[in-house]
């Protein structure tokens, strides 16, 4: 099976509405940042990428740890700024001094889908507040 650009949006896009909860990867019933990504490349590669640990919701700050920019390069390749294109996952630092802890997938050149706590999975404008806080960009393996 073909991995388009096209493609990764439209999984993306399904979730939207998804309700937001911390640690769920399930779409329609539940899903944070990490559980959409996780979601989407399931539906695209017919298993998880990897198990999470449990993690509580201010494990960054917890553990001062690249986690989530760690697990992003395992697993999908890194792009440049630059290069950054439709159904590419952002990862964000959202505070110049904390470590990286919200991911996003891109669903247009100003807009991307992702889940954040007290509303469901939405997509938003990429505004400059958003780029001025990317860590590292990715792109899914394999894609057309």
């Amino acid at each position: 099976m073909s991995i388009t650009r096209k493609k990764i949006v439209a999984v993306a896009t399904s979730w939207i509405g998804t309700p937001y909860h911390h640690q769920a990867s399930v779409k329609g019933i539940g899903a944070d940042c990490l559980g959409l990504v996780r979601g989407v490349y399931r539906e695209l590669y017919g298993q998880e990428a990897e198990a999470p640990p449990a993690y509580s919701p201010d494990w960054a700050e917890a553990s001062g740890m690249e986690t989530m920019l760690k697990a992003a390069t395992r697993h999908l390749d890194r792009q440049s700024l630059e290069s950054m294109a439709s159904g590419d996952v952002i990862v964000f630092r959202l505070r110049p001094s904390m470590v990286a802890k919200h991911a996003a997938i891109v669903s247009g050149p100003q807009h991307m889908v992702h889940a954040t706590e007290g509303a469901p999975v939405c997509e938003v404008v990429l505004s400059g507040w958003w780029r001025r806080h990317i860590a590292g960009v990715f792109s899914f393996p394999g894609v057309d």
